[in-house]
């Protein structure tokens, strides 16, 4: 193998005291420090969060704070990363949504295993599971990490209910216990 000797030229006065070097330094250097600072003080100011951004799954209640899920599962189901886990419970006959099936008895979501993916809101046919805008989710220990039922409640609250599909089934199962149509 031939080894081939290049030749380097020899560096200019200007070259070998490094000024254009610093100079280009220091262009940049003035330029970065005329700019608009980009830092926000967290927590105190916070970006401002896109549209349709996937942010922490809750579960929400209608206006008239009832339970909107019905323990289908499905969000257990297509949940990529296993991080939803939900044990059905029933629902006392004489109770005011006797005519829902079923209850989740308790409702998980360990977020150190959710991906964010949303495809737990986009399959849940109650929109009982919402993804809300917070993004910062903190705990000092693998369990505070996992929210339960009463905390996925907290984080979720009240979500308009455009529809009112509960107060029509509602209406609908007394009409048809008073032998109407």
């Amino acid at each position: 193998m031939a080894i081939k000797v290049v030749e380097r030229r020899p560096l200019s006065l200007a070259e070998r005291t490094y000024l254009p070097q610093i100079l280009a330094g220091l262009k940049v250097t003035w330029a970065n420090m005329l700019r608009p600072p980009v830092t926000l003080q967290y927590p105190e100011e916070r970006p401002a969060i896109p549209t349709g951004y996937r942010g922490v799954p809750t579960l929400v209640r209608d206006p008239n704070g009832r339970e909107k899920c019905v323990s289908c599962q499905l969000c257990e189901f297509v949940c990529p990363p296993k991080a939803i886990r939900i044990t059905p419970g029933a629902i006392a006959a004489d109770a005011p949504n006797a005519h829902v099936e079923k209850a989740p008895q308790e409702f998980e979501i360990n977020m150190l295993r959710c991906i964010y993916c949303g495809l737990c809101q986009e399959v849940c046919p109650e929109e009982a599971i919402w993804l809300q805008s917070q993004y910062s989710m903190t705990g000092t220990s693998r369990e505070m990490m996992v929210n339960n039922k009463a905390k996925l409640y907290e984080l979720g609250g009240t979500l308009p209910d455009g529809h009112y599909k509960w107060d029509r089934k509602k209406a609908e199962a007394e009409r048809q216990a008073h032998g109407g149509h």
